[in-house]
Order: structure tokens, then sequence, then C-alpha cells
């Protein structure tokens, strides 16, 4: 299964991700966690990994592929010889602990150095060429918004996770997001988290599909302390079991 999670920024995506991934783990699947935000550089942190080398080095570096891709992105050729498995996924470019590994297409981190286009289309084309076993479990987390939809670099995942948060922001991309999965033809459901007691039922009330509810987590005193001193998590919710169990009928 590959799953990808969207959502604004602040949402709680990486969170999600990283006790999606621990869950997932405990119960012995093998699972691949894509680090798709080019901005973000605190999920390998919660997962306990040391951040991998960029990926996108391993076909060529960003360089090439914005060369390559002069045409459009759509025309930049093959990167990959054929079909891959987890298997076949350089070491050098992994990082691996517990059940976990981690991949990342790469990083902003100069001033001026340009778009993340290349990593998008890395990652178009690796997630086309990857071929999953049946213990297998690929989780994206994904850059704020919604240029990955443009850009179709989840176009072959089997879900996507919107995770809302309690703003009125959060709810209005969640609008964007359904029609956008509808027009890709994504099963899409929704992660509602960090709520309160008082604004769940106004949560509940905006979402255009309330069956497609997947988990409700609300807000957590351990999980923003963990999220403030960059601690790995570890604590197990009974809201990420049920999530994965709605996931198991995808």
């Amino acid at each position: 299964m590959k799953l990808m999670l969207c959502g604004k920024g602040g949402c709680g995506k990486s969170t999600i991700t990283a006790l999606l991934a621990k869950e997932y783990a405990r119960e012995g699947k093998r699972v691949l966690v894509i680090d798709c935000d080019e901005s973000n550089y605190g999920l390998h942190q919660q997962l306990g990994l040391a951040l991998p080398k960029d990926f996108t080095d391993f076909v060529g570096g960003k360089q090439r592929i914005m060369m390559l891709s002069a045409n459009g992105p759509m025309n930049v050729p093959p990167l990959f010889e054929g079909p891959m498995t987890l298997d076949d996924i350089p070491k050098d470019y992994l990082s691996e602990h517990g059940g976990i590994m981690l991949l990342s297409p790469g990083k902003i981190v100069d001033a001026n150095e340009g778009c993340a286009c290349a990593f998008n289309i890395v990652m178009f084309q690796f997630l086309q060429f990857l071929q999953l076993g049946e213990n297998d479990v690929v989780i994206m987390d994904m850059e704020a918004g919604v240029e990955h939809f443009g850009r179709g670099t989840g176009n072959s995942c089997d879900a996507v996770l919107m995770v809302v948060d309690p703003s009125y922001e959060s709810l209005k991309l969640s609008e964007k997001i359904g029609e956008m999965c509808e027009q890709g033809g994504h099963p899409l459901y929704y992660v509602l988290n960090k709520y309160s007691e008082k604004a769940l039922p106004a949560m509940e009330a905006k979402i255009a599909h309330p069956e497609r509810i997947a988990c409700r987590l609300p807000m957590k005193e351990e999980l923003l302390d963990a999220g403030l001193s960059g601690e790995v998590l570890e604590d197990e919710y009974p809201e990420i079991r049920t999530l994965i169990e709605t996931l198991s009928a995808v």
C-alpha cells in the first residue's frame, strides 16, 4: 500500500506519518517512509533516524534532472532501469531502524538554489516503478499545500490521508484536496488532528464526506512536548490503530 499524507503547514502531517509508521512496524510490516517535504527538517528525528542522503543524487542529481525537464516534467526520460522493490533501493540512500526505512528525495538547503521540481520528478517516476509486496507499506509525507497534486507526484498512491487541524484554512484546503482527489481517482480519508472537544463538532460539520473520517486524534500535551523538543515518537495511540484498520479495507 502507498499512502500520501497531505494538508496545510503545521497541521501535523509529520507527526501522523511517524505514528503511523511506528504502528505499522509494530504489526510486522516493512515500512518505507518518504520525506517529500523539502522544507521540513524534523521528520527523521520523530522517527529516531538520521536524515539520509538525497535520493535525487542516485539518478544524477538535481541539476541533471532540471536539464532533462527542459521540455516539461512529463517528458523526462525514464530515470530507473525498470521495476524496483524495497530491497532494490540502494542502502546508501536509506536510514533504517526497527522495521522502518526512511528515504528523502532532497531538501532545499541554500538560498537561491532553485525550486524543488527535480525532487517531485524523481518521486513521480520512482513511485510508479516501485513494486510492493503484500507486507510492504509506503508512507509519503508531502509538502504543505497542493503543489504535489498539480505535479502528479503521488499519482500511483493507493489512498490520500488529509490531515485537518481546527482552523478555517485547513478546512478550506480539505475541500480543494477533496476535489483534486476526485479528479485523480484517489480514495481520500480525513484525519482530524489536534482538536478540542468544543472544536470537534464544527470540524466534522465542515467535512464534505464525514463517512471518510478515518481517525480523530485530540490535542495531546505529550505530542506537543515531543514536537517542541524533537523527541522520538514512541507511544502507541488507539486512534492510529483505528486508522490502520480503516485503511486495511483499501
